[in-house]
């Protein structure tokens, strides 16, 4: 459920902009495929670029299996890549749909986000990005309840966005509790084990329920 970040994406974008990138250039979905099993993590990396630039939302699965690639700049931008494809369509006005809900949901008009992300739903349901975006801005907009409805029709499409299981424990912990927003965040720590701020979060909730259960609350 975290929104995506920008930044993401401009460092996605520099690494492939460079003049001489760490990597050799491939040209086909085929070839890139390849590369992805390569042992050479240079020619992985090469395969987690190309589906950063061309991949659509259905080759999500190919990036999270590098997520935990023994390469931490392939698990890197493999973790870059991969909300770059999953808010990737196909559809060329779906697309616009979701960039302009992104737009106003980041200007703080979250009703606005709504309405635009539920086109999005409308055109594409499928699309468990579109699903994820608007748990979002109902999640920002203090609506829990509608977040979570909209969590799990990103799982039902998706069990592995680990920004969705992100969203979960977000969600319980605002609604105080804490088991339950301990398994989520775990759930998205399995499937991507990269996640610094949510590694922190499980410590933090697991010494809370430490002392709750020393104190017998």
């Amino acid at each position: 459920m975290p929104r995506f970040s920008a930044l993401l994406l401009a460092a996605l974008l520099a690494l492939t902009a460079s003049a001489e990138p760490p990597y050799p250039e491939i040209m086909t979905r085929s070839a890139a495929l390849a590369a992805l099993e390569d042992p050479d993590a240079r020619i992985r990396l090469a395969g987690v670029v190309y589906f950063g630039r061309n991949g659509l939302a259905a080759d999500g699965p190919l990036l999270v299996k590098r997520l935990s690639d023994e390469n931490p700049v392939v698990r890197d931008v493999a973790g870059q890549a991969v909300w770059l494809v999953w808010g990737r369509s196909g559809d060329e006005e779906t697309d616009r749909l979701m960039e302009s809900g992104v737009a106003e949901m980041g200007a703080g008009r979250y009703s606005r986000a709504v309405e635009f992300f539920s086109k999005v739903i409308g055109r594409k349901p499928d699309l468990a990005e579109g699903w994820n975006k608007r748990a979002t801005a109902w999640y920002l907009a203090g609506d829990m309840h509608k977040s979570l409805a909209d969590c799990d029709e990103v799982l039902k499409r998706n069990p592995q966005h680990f920004g969705a299981l992100s969203g979960y424990g977000l969600i319980y912990l605002r609604l105080e509790e804490y088991g339950k927003a301990l398994e989520y965040f775990r759930r998205a720590l399995a499937v991507n084990p990269n996640l610094a701020s949510v590694q922190d979060i499980v410590r933090k909730i697991e010494e809370y329920l430490r002392e709750q259960r020393r104190r017998g609350i």
